[in-house]
């Protein structure tokens, strides 16, 4: 069986990563046909997302809303994935939740791996165009090994994109360090909106995420998979240092540790990342607005936070955006 095929047919649930909701599902595809790869994640996990959330210390992370006389769109950043039992729960966004007629999401079809893994067959593996003929000997050598600290090799994974081969590589680490998308807060929120009876919207599909990241120049993605090759070692620091900056409601420094692993790489992965994407949002919230009813919008939190992000493109339309 082809690693195509064996990425069409299984399917783990691992990992989040900066570009979205649904990028890991493009890694979960893969990883699975490894022996090395992480596990899916079971019943317990599931359970702490549908649990009560432990409050955060002081105000928590920031909420945001925008206002008219009939329409109201609060606006939270999230983490896509969380250590078990992060204290992150604030009334401020319990009310805002409890008050929104409407939920939305990044991606509403997350839960879905077929959707990944069919864009990973289409775009992510290129047999005439390997990894070893565009990657520099060293480059490969220094893939090889990273690959095979997920149970895979050079080898085995030489006919991937570099962007699906970024996201195999980067996917493990989070868990090991006991990191659960299933603790995360879009996962936690989705629960809470099913229980409450919210309907779930998405402001994309995963078809639409991953063919943008999929979309890129071949020079930013084989910058984006050098970057995780080169610095796997900071994958887990950094990302504790975005959750403690996100739970103290430390916005610019969050936006700052995401440019680490966006425009500080490549511009492409910047505007694949956020830029494209909190344009199209940002043409939603405006419909929302010119409609009635309260909304409670749930977005990575760079796209709140960085450069370009959802709250500089809604005041550049002339909103009033206000911090909670």
């Amino acid at each position: 069986m082809t690693l195509a095929n064996r990425m069409g047919r299984t399917a783990n649930h691992v990992s989040r990563l900066a570009f979205g909701a649904c990028a890991a599902l493009a890694a979960s595809a893969v990883l699975a046909a490894f022996p090395g790869a992480a596990h899916a994640q079971n019943a317990a996990a599931v359970a702490v997302a549908a649990a009560p959330i432990p409050r955060a210390e002081g105000a928590g992370p920031p909420l945001w809303v925008v206002k008219d006389a009939d329409s109201t769109v609060y606006l939270f950043g999230t983490i896509h994935y969380l250590r078990p039992g992060t204290a992150w729960g604030s009334d401020k966004v319990d009310a805002a939740f409890a008050e929104a007629d409407q939920f939305w999401v990044e991606v509403a079809d997350q839960d879905d791996p077929t959707v990944a893994a069919r864009v990973a067959q289409q775009h992510g593996v290129t047999p005439d165009r390997p990894l070893s003929s565009i990657l520099s000997a060293e480059n490969f050598a220094a893939f090889d090994k990273a690959a095979q600290g997920v149970g895979a090799s050079g080898a085995a994974m030489d006919a991937y994109r570099p962007w699906l081969a970024a996201f195999v590589v980067a996917g493990t680490a989070p868990l090991q360090a006991g990191y659960r998308p299933d603790a995360g807060v879009d996962k936690t929120l989705m629960e809470r909106a099913r229980a409450e009876g919210k309907t779930i919207h998405g402001f994309e599909t995963a078809d639409i995420q991953l063919r943008l990241i999929a979309g890129m120049s071949e020079e930013a993605q084989i910058a984006y998979l050098n970057n995780y090759v080169r610095h796997g070692g900071q994958i887990v620091p950094k990302l504790d240092q975005t959750v403690a900056a996100w739970l103290k409601g430390d916005a610019a420094e969050v936006g700052r540790l995401n440019r680490l692993d966006t425009r500080d790489i490549h511009e492409d992965v910047h505007r694949a990342a956020l830029i494209v994407r909190n344009a199209d949002w940002t043409d939603q919230i405006e419909t929302m607005m010119k409609g009635s009813g309260s909304a409670f919008v749930a977005v990575g939190a760079a796209h709140l936070a960085d450069q370009d992000s959802l709250i500089d493109m809604l005041k550049a339309r002339g909103f009033t955006v206000e911090r909670l």
